[in-house]
């Protein structure tokens, strides 16, 4: 709960109110900090995320699924950090799947604002499929929201490979383009997307993860 405390609001390490959490035990904040670096660099969040998906995976709303790319500013730079034009500040981006609820699913390895979405899509998509196949969730057959910033025939071929359906909206850019396939499309299903647009937004709202994208986005998940 003090590490949710601390990525929530932002408190420097030494200025948490560890008394409030720890109910009398005498635990110093160098000791939680020490503890937070060393699951951070084995890889323990990420295990826990996986294990808490496999054995909760019934309650997950996967009829469809949503797919959408988060620019986080990271004004104080860090690794994997570009500058992004559209939001003037240097950003780090991750790829997010999310459940009909909203429920984060899935995430990909962050990476330089400067790139968009589908920069090295199919590796960082076949990481996050990666991800569900390890927790036990078949993704065959499901059908996958995505923005216009995805319409490319490089992911839709990923998706179809994948036995994955795109259900992505068409690009304008891409509409101009002669001899343009037309793709499947449900308007009606598409609209579930927005619910991975609140999950981001509920991301960026942890104060810590803006100054320090080192940080583990799969610990707020849990």
């Amino acid at each position: 709960m003090i590490i949710h405390y601390r990525l929530k609001t932002g408190y420097k390490w030494r200025q948490l109110p560890i008394k409030q959490f720890t109910e009398g035990v005498l635990v110093g904040w160098n000791s939680i900090y020490h503890h937070f670096k060393k699951w951070c660099k084995d890889g323990s969040w990420k295990r826990v995320w996986t294990n808490l998906l496999a054995k909760k995976k019934a309650c997950l709303g996967l009829s469809s699924a949503q797919l959408d790319g988060s620019h986080t500013c990271s004004k104080g730079g860090r690794e994997a950090v570009g500058y992004q034009g559209r939001k003037a500040s240097n950003t780090t981006n991750s790829l997010f799947i999310a459940d009909n609820s909203g429920q984060m699913i899935a995430m990909s390895t962050t990476q330089e604002g400067s790139h968009h979405d589908l920069f090295e899509i199919e590796k960082s998509f076949k990481e996050m499929i990666d991800q569900l196949e390890v927790a036990g969730i078949d993704t065959r057959g499901i059908f996958i929201n995505a923005d216009a910033g995805f319409d490319s025939k490089e992911f839709r071929a990923i998706c179809i490979r994948g036995e994955i359906e795109p259900n992505i909206k068409t690009n304008p850019r891409n509409a101009k383009q002669e001899n343009q396939e037309e793709h499947y499309f449900d308007e009606e299903l598409y609209k579930k997307r927005t619910v991975i647009e609140r999950a981001n937004a509920w991301v960026d709202g942890f104060k810590a993860l803006i100054t320090d994208v080192t940080q583990p986005l799969f610990f707020i998940f849990i």
